[in-house]
């Protein structure tokens, strides 16, 4: 069954070379456990991340002090590439929270990973890619928001879902999104004031079969989508 909906991801072939040149140099590796933070949004750092294993969300604060998550992350990709690259320090993009029993990252300089990026035409395309798979990235995210309703964008955010972490079951009749994800974070990641809304929408999903819930081997809920042409009818495109 094809599960994909068209959206940009990163070339594996630009990752696989930033992660073997990250390996050749020796860049040293930091181990972080669940849920405690890598980086805070706002705060001034000397270094560039980079995931190497393990699953982050990256989300910002907003004013009224709610946390609006942005996405989470499972493969290996930089994640605070931004702004200036003459600067020493520059501001985190995002809040790092680990979601998996722990994540790896590579911490370089800011400054000399820039070196060696002005001086390798590959790591160079890896950049440019970088950009611009995160504009797309958050134009899909704005266009999930602004064109759908709340139901859509909770589907919107369920398919996402399965194209990270879906694992066919029953021959790709079915689709087990193997990871857990909270009512609250759904609605950080929907725009929806409460989980209570996510729980509703959920249940109202669930009587009219698109998706169903099983239990992981240690208990945790788990989201299988039993028919993902009825959830992409939630979705406007």
């Amino acid at each position: 069954m094809k599960v994909g909906i068209g959206r940009e991801t990163m070339n594996n072939k630009d990752i696989d070379y930033l992660v073997n040149f990250l390996e050749d140099k020796q860049i040293p590796v930091i181990t972080k456990d669940y849920h405690t933070y890598l980086t805070f949004h706002g705060l001034k750092a000397a270094s560039v991340f980079i995931l190497k294993e393990g699953v982050i969300k990256t989300s910002v604060i907003l004013q009224d002090g709610r946390e609006f998550n942005i996405s989470y992350i499972n493969q290996p990709d930089v994640i605070s590439l931004l702004h200036d690259e003459a600067l020493q320090y520059d501001e985190q993009p995002f809040n790092v929270r680990i979601e998996s029993p722990t994540a790896t990252f590579y911490q370089i300089n800011r400054v000399q990973f820039w070196k060696y990026v002005n001086n390798d035409p590959y790591l160079q395309n890896y950049v440019k890619q970088y950009y611009r798979h995160r504009l797309s990235e958050n134009f899909s995210r704005l266009q999930r928001l602004t064109m759908n309703g709340k139901l859509g964008a909770l589907a919107s955010f369920l398919r996402d879902l399965v194209l990270k972490f879906g694992r066919e079951l029953d021959g790709g009749s079915k689709i087990l999104i193997d990871f857990e994800v909270t009512n609250e974070d759904i609605a950080a990641f929907c725009g929806i004031a409460t989980y209570a809304s996510v729980s509703r929408m959920m249940k109202k999903l669930k009587e009219e079969g698109v998706i169903a819930f099983t239990n992981s081997d240690n208990g945790r809920r788990r989201i299988i989508v039993c028919n993902v042409q009825k959830l992409d009818d939630y979705i406007a495109y």
